[in-house]
């Protein structure tokens, strides 16, 4: 039975010592163990773990753990990803990585940034309308809105508390997917905090971007075929420009050919099926790029493939990956200087954002959520990377072949004129899209090193922020550690600081302690004032 309000409100002074005192303290070994490589045993040593530990991880009654990831090491080391709930509710802040070394015992723990703190017992009687106002006046340019709040023990910032995180859902000037998550304190009506809910972000091909390509198509049993990837299991449809907010997996319309020729290869094409050339295998790169590189099958790690929208709203010159349809929505530019945003690592950037939720999930706010940022252009560009294609070849300039010269890049952010090359105290209140310029600098100066340097006959010329000279281990190093570092280590509201620590985790995990590897990811967060 779901608990009233009433209920929550008596008890939810519990919540302090329960989902907040997250302190540090030495382990003690659990006695059981699980079984190596085998998921399902990991699962429930780490929910002993947690049990035979409670003080550790402020796991009390009243609490639940809900299984959001799960990665299992060579050696037999696990590392599962819980949620936490709390009188049934959602404990925003709360989540942690149990860690687990081959016999199933305690190692170490991860841990979202809650603290001690005070919630008041007793709480003035609320109602969803009461969330749902204030979010629809934090987001005044969503178009047909429909608000959904949501009753959370908010302890993300530190100080636990009963609140609605109201989602609001609708669409932008031009359709495109458009709306907000706003929390407001349930006792105060105060705002928390707002960010944005959407994240901007073997037939024969004639592509817009990547020239002529062979993708992975569905013979029907009728004849002709239809873009249906049967290797990844994706499919790609035409929105026939509808808004956003008119869109689920089961919309658009699946794109069709007799002769398995698809498109005509121009900029602002007038075949529809040109956009969804370029859609459908970078989808397909992106999902390879994932597996064969990082061992994760899919967005969810499940196999499943996405449902793929090209030609969404009218003249919306983004593109967006969506939770909620579990699908990928891209545009057709401005219609003048900025054709269809179906670009590789435009593509791998958007499908990243849900790899994040499905993983560390990266609150798309203060600096974790330039993390989150950084984190789609990081693997966006390793996409690129990944399919090595002679007409979009690989380099650290984001989105420059839809948004020439280029969106962003990594060597120097600074350059786009808003970016951050360094952190700095009030890194955090920056649009999360230039905030994450800090992490793009390091990416980039691990992978590359410092000063001038020529990569596939495009010039970059990075400096450091303390004036130390960086020497770089290759981008696919780079890549697997931070790689490991959203999975295994990262949380809900890890920091700057909290990212050094964990690539630092993830690169002692992969290469050694003080190994070359190691110490160039030490190196590069020096570089750009992280420490």
């Amino acid at each position: 039975m779901t608990p009233t309000l009433s209920s929550r409100r008596a008890r939810v002074a519990g919540a302090v010592a329960i989902v907040a005192a997250l302190a540090g303290a030495t382990v003690p070994a659990a006695t059981a163990s699980a079984a190596p490589g085998m998921r399902e045993a990991a699962i429930s040593q780490a929910r002993a773990n947690v049990t035979h530990n409670a003080g550790v991880f402020g796991f009390g009654t009243d609490q639940a753990l809900v299984v959001k990831d799960v990665v299992l090491d060579a050696d037999g080391a696990s590392h599962v990803r819980f949620d936490r709930t709390f009188q049934g509710l959602p404990v925003v802040g709360g989540d942690l990585v149990v860690h687990q070394d081959a016999k199933g015992r305690l190692k170490d723990s991860s841990r979202a940034a809650a603290h001690d703190a005070a919630v008041k017992s007793t709480v003035p009687k609320v109602t969803p309308q009461s969330g749902a106002a204030g979010a629809l006046a934090a987001a005044p340019g969503v178009k047909d809105a429909v608000s959904t709040p949501e009753l959370v023990v908010w302890a993300a910032d530190g100080t636990p508390r009963l609140a609605w995180r109201t989602t609001v859902e609708g669409s932008g000037e031009h359709g495109e997917p458009a709306g907000r998550v706003v929390v407001t304190d349930a006792t105060t009506g105060e705002q928390i905090e707002a960010y944005d809910a959407e994240h901007q972000a073997a037939g024969t091909g004639n592509s817009e971007y990547t020239g002529r390509i062979t993708i992975d198509t569905t013979a029907k049993s009728g004849g002709g075929y239809t873009l249906t990837d049967p290797v990844r299991g994706h499919i790609t449809k035409d929105a026939n420009n509808a808004s956003s907010t008119a869109l689920k997996a089961s919309s658009g319309t699946p794109f069709t050919s007799t002769t398995n020729v698809w498109g005509d290869g121009k900029k602002f094409s007038t075949d529809r099926s040109t956009a969804a050339v370029d859609a459908h295998a970078n989808t397909a790169w992106t999902y390879d790029y994932y597996k064969n590189v990082h061992g994760r099958s899919g967005i969810k790690n499940d196999g499943k493939g996405a449902t793929v929208f090209v030609h969404v709203g009218t003249k919306w010159d983004n593109a967006q990956w969506s939770d909620s349809c579990f699908c990928m929505m891209t545009g057709d530019g401005d219609g003048t200087t900025d054709p269809e945003q179906v670009d590789l690592d435009t593509m791998g950037h958007e499908m990243t954002h849900g790899v994040t939720s499905a993983t560390a999930n990266l609150r798309y706010s203060g600096e974790s959520g330039g993390l989150n940022e950084s984190t789609s252009d990081i693997f966006g560009t390793m996409v690129e990377w990944y399919a090595n294609n002679a007409v979009d070849t690989g380099d650290y300039l984001f989105s420059d072949q839809s948004t020439p010269p280029w969106l962003r890049r990594f060597d120097k952010p600074s350059l786009d004129g808003r970016s951050a090359d360094c952190w700095s105290s009030g890194v955090g209140k920056l649009d999360v899209h230039y905030s994450s310029g800090v992490g793009n600098h390091w990416f980039y100066l691990a992978s590359e090193g410092s000063g001038s340097k020529t990569v596939n006959g495009v010039t970059y010329n990075s400096p450091t922020c303390n004036g130390s000279t960086v020497a770089g281990i290759g981008n696919a190093k780079v890549a697997k550690i931070w790689y490991r570092a959203l999975t295994v280590y990262m949380t809900s509201t890890t920091t700057y600081k909290g990212a050094r620590t964990a690539s630092l985790n993830a690169a002692r995990d992969l290469y050694g302690a003080g190994s070359t590897e190691y110490n160039a990811v030490a190196a590069a967060w020096s570089g750009v004032n992280v420490s």
